[in-house]
């Protein structure tokens, strides 16, 4: 399960990843189209953020309760 975590992570970095190259490729041509993926690299950084912290939670508390 721990390891599903960590992939969907670097997922939402990919996304993020993309979703930049494409701003700097349409800014110039497509403003208007740019604003999506603009929404797109926030929230996908975001959410590499929040589940990161909460995978590191739940690794910290699973290593607790083994000790």
């Amino acid at each position: 399960m721990i390891k599903l975590l960590r992939f969907t992570e670097y997922l939402y970095l990919i996304v993020a990843l993309v979703s930049i190259y494409k701003i700097g490729d349409l800014w110039e041509t497509d403003r208007e189209g740019t604003y999506i993926f603009i929404f797109f690299a926030i929230v996908s950084i975001g959410m590499f953020i929040f589940r990161r912290t909460y995978r590191r939670r739940f690794e910290k508390r699973k290593k607790e309760n083994q000790s």
